[in-house]
């Protein structure tokens, strides 16, 4: 089953969903080849190296929640502003908890799905 949806305003649910099930190949599918995603400030990843942290995060069973703030789009891109949060450990087991407000740009392609391209989670930086 594919969690990709040619509606943008279901896309943030989908990832949470794709993301809480623990399952890295459903949340990869969320994605653009080529995208970028910077989970950690400064430190933007692409390829196999953004497919294998996905699936490295999610050995901590994390659980997110998201919901969109904002929602442009023009032709095939649109820009998510996202408030989310994620409850997980650190690497020593203890509780942990992120939040941030990302900022997204997603692209649809030529199947009308839309997908990542830029997934930038701490798009508001203090």
């Amino acid at each position: 089953m594919s969690n990709l949806t040619s509606d943008v305003e279901q896309h943030t649910a989908l990832y949470e969903a794709a993301f809480n099930s623990g399952d890295a190949d459903a949340v990869n599918e969320m994605y653009t080849d080529e995208a970028v995603a910077v989970w950690e400030p400064g430190k933007p990843l692409t390829g196999q190296a953004r497919k294998d942290a996905v699936k490295e995060f999610l050995t901590r069973a994390p659980k997110m929640s998201a919901k969109p703030r904002q929602t442009f789009v023009t032709g095939d891109t649109a820009l998510l502003i996202v408030d989310w949060s994620i409850a997980t450990v650190d690497d020593s087991g203890n509780p942990e908890l992120l939040t941030g407000v990302g900022v997204d740009v997603l692209r649809k392609g030529a199947d009308g799905k839309w997908r990542y391209a830029i997934d930038e989670p701490y798009g508001e930086q203090k």
